[in-house]
């Protein structure tokens, strides 16, 4: 139950008794698995660019560049870094000083290849007196983690993972937040010479970010020759989620409510802040060196050529159909685009009259739409894309989380294990209809696509639910497009030894 004395902290958050009771009520109710037809795959919802489509694409997307779009690269950045290191973690926490497993072994013995070892071995001889070398050669290996993890020495464990060395060069290392304004002036700088650059950051460490955005621009906008436009922004706490008790009543911590973030669906709430006509989403840690970049690049704009031509085609279709005189063949030649083209497939199709028709090719196309990149599966955790059904009965592009997929039912369960492709985060979007005007994004999300979790507060353990998905159910009813990308395009850091890999190198 909320209290009269709750409404100072609800007013504080923005967020309505309304929004409470529909939480509430998704706790008690929780939801629905997606209904599934099939994995999307080559020939069945996932495209493949053939080599002599591709020179057509990026020649699309660079006359693009010569418009007057606003065109803006969005990065989620606000993650910490602590996941990076569990396993540096429990080895401080673990009896014996010396590497025992694998992982330990691989960091000792490759810790010279970090980016980030000068500066650690001069906290280490700042703090112990002496340099890495020597404390390797003393066996004294927790003194080194400690260093890098703890507040006196880099606060690596509590950084966020956009603002850590991950790359070397001759002359610098760079973070992931560099390397994404690299990317930036390397296929999203229209035709002013200007990057537009948008990182959502957690409040904590958000003067960190404009600190090293202060240090590193006047360099980068000399080597690279554009100008940037970086803004920051933070989860709205307007997006903060009720936490429960294990018989789903408000959560409490010394009398007073507990909220907890949305997850990374609360983002559409920024996503839809920002006047773009097109923009690029890429996660903070997905980045390579300059000498790994092309194929990045390469394949950035040709997900990018693919989306000006889908929207330029939905926009001339939609203004046909503002004519009251449109033929029926004119419908049907737009009907196949949809169901061809976008894989929105209607299950009565050819039982609908003109009317009907029309009202429903409307509907579709005049929507968001995203081109979203998708690599071979590799086994690596995470989503992937499927054909879904959808309230209304269509049958749409999705891109489906595990837990959102009904695993006990043994149908359902193999589709998933026999998908080809998983979703790496690598989107373009359009975020503007035929007439220039802006989207509502909020409108186009499923809010039956949300997860709940078991988290734990003050030693109680608590129920928390996360908003749908930013590209899951938070895009659900957007026009959505799967093209394979080179699995080298996709180069995660989710453990401080994935920095090891030659891709990283």
């Amino acid at each position: 139950m909320v209290l009269p004395t709750d409404e100072i902290l609800l007013k504080k958050k923005g967020i309505t008794l309304e929004k409470i009771n529909e939480q509430l009520k998704s706790f008690a109710s929780g939801f629905p698995f997606l209904e599934i037809r099939s994995a999307a795959e080559p020939g069945k919802g996932v495209v493949q660019v053939r080599e002599n489509e591709l020179p057509t694409l990026l020649n699309q997307w660079d006359e693009y560049l010569k418009s007057d779009a606003t065109i803006i690269k969005f990065v989620p950045a606000s993650g910490a870094a602590s996941r990076m290191f569990k396993d540096l973690f429990e080895f401080l926490e673990k009896e014996g000083d010396e590497p025992m497993n694998s992982f330990e072994k691989k960091f000792f013995s490759e810790i010279k290849n970090f980016a980030f070892y000068d500066e650690l071995n001069d906290v280490c001889k700042k703090n112990n007196r002496k340099s890495i070398d020597e404390l390797l050669k003393d066996n004294q290996f927790k003194p080194i983690v400690e260093n890098l993890l703890s507040e006196k020495g880099l606060n690596y464990g509590l950084l966020p993972k956009g603002l850590l060395r991950f790359h070397s060069y001759k002359t610098e290392k760079r973070t992931p937040m560099q390397e994404h304004l690299v990317e930036g002036a390397l296929y999203a700088a229209g035709k002013t010479g200007n990057a537009n650059i948008y990182f959502t950051v957690s409040t904590e460490h958000r003067q960190l970010f404009e600190k090293h955005l202060n240090e590193t621009l006047p360099a980068f906008e000399r080597k690279f020759g554009v100008k940037y436009n970086v803004s920051f922004s933070e989860q709205k706490p307007s997006t903060d989620t009720i936490a429960v008790d294990s018989i789903n009543q408000p959560f409490r911590d010394n009398a007073e409510l507990v909220f907890r973030p949305g997850g990374h669906g609360a983002l559409i709430e920024n996503l839809n802040d920002l006047n773009g006509d097109i923009v690029f989403i890429k996660n903070i840690d997905n980045v390579v060196p300059d000498s790994l970049k092309s194929s990045t690049v390469t394949y950035k704009k040709v997900i990018a050529g693919m989306l000006v031509n889908i929207q330029k085609q939905c926009f001339a279709y939609l203004q046909e159909l503002e004519n009251e005189s449109i033929s029926d063949a004119k419908l049907s030649i737009i009907a196949q685009f949809c169901e061809v083209r976008l894989n929105n497939h209607h299950p009565n199709l050819h039982s609908l009259s003109h009317e009907e028709l029309k009202k429903y090719l409307i509907l579709k196309l005049n929507r968001p739409i995203r081109v979203c990149g998708m690599v071979r599966n590799v086994g690596e955790p995470g989503g992937g894309p499927f054909l879904t059904v959808n309230s209304d009965g269509t049958v749409s592009p999705q891109i489906l989380e595990s837990s959102q997929i009904d695993l006990t039912n043994p149908t359902d369960k193999e589709i998933m294990l026999k998908s080809t492709h998983f979703n790496p985060v690598d989107l373009v979007c359009s975020l503007k209809n035929f007439k220039g005007e802006k989207f509502d994004l909020v409108q186009f999300v499923d809010p039956n696509t949300g997860f709940i979790s078991l988290k734990s507060k003050s030693g109680k353990e608590l129920k928390a639910l996360e908003l749908p998905g930013l590209w899951n159910g938070a895009m659900s009813d957007w026009n959505t497009i799967f093209v394979e990308v080179p699995i080298e395009t996709f180069n995660p850091v989710k453990t401080v030894n994935d920095l090891l890999r030659p891709q990283h190198q």
